[in-house]
């Protein structure tokens, strides 16, 4: 990277495979930058013992693979309250296909050798209705849409739980402050009616 680089806006995102880039990375963004910050927290200054342990790192692998489904689904939940004033009637057709080009960037990654098949499409399937359910209530306000999630993310975390127990109000505030902070971006970027079109003609990815 250049050093003009920087100041350098982001590309803005004007069809769905862009969109589902965007998704993807801040998904993952999501729960792994809390994952790691937290866990140097709780460490302290002894972080880099921590950070170089095999237990941790096998910890601390599974439990990202396992939170990347809840990431996902609450980076699709943002987008569809976006993307939802631009599909105006056809709102069901609109999530539809925001669920199959969500669901194809799960399905971009092989099954984690942390997890095992079962696991991996049990995650697979309870991303589906998560995101399915998003479509019985009106969008939620950004800073709401991980409250339901919080506490399953909370649980995932590579610490004892009686060294946790106090922290859940925090944690749960760090994914408020980071999906407002991904929405802004992708507010930013995403060309809302162009995209909204590409999903109501099919031009997602879906699984094979």
């Amino acid at each position: 990277m250049g050093f003009f680089d920087i100041f350098r806006r982001a590309p803005a995102i004007q069809e769905t495979g862009a969109l589902a880039d965007f998704i993807d990375k801040n998904a993952a963004f999501l729960i792994q930058k809390g994952m790691y910050e937290y866990s140097r927290a709780r460490a302290g200054h002894y972080a880099k013992v921590l950070m170089s342990e095999p237990e941790f790192l096998e910890a601390i692998e599974k439990a990202r693979w396992q939170g990347f489904p809840l990431g996902l689904a609450m980076v699709g939940e943002m987008v569809e309250g976006v993307l939802r004033p631009a599909v105006g009637e056809e709102r069901r057709a609109g999530l539809d296909q925001l669920i199959a080009l969500v669901l194809s960037v799960f399905d971009r990654y092989p099954v984690p050798l942390s997890l095992g098949a079962s696991a991996w499409e049990e995650a697979r399937a309870d991303l589906e209705r998560r995101l399915d359910q998003v479509g019985l209530h009106p969008p939620k306000f950004v800073k709401d849409i991980p409250i339901p999630l919080a506490e399953a993310y909370f649980e995932l975390m590579p610490i004892h739980e009686q060294l946790r127990a106090p922290d859940f109000p925090a944690i749960r505030n760090y994914l408020r402050v980071s999906l407002i902070n991904i929405h802004d971006d992708l507010i930013g970027r995403l060309d809302v009616p162009a995209v909204a079109q590409l999903l109501l003609s099919g031009s997602s990815v879906t699984r094979d």
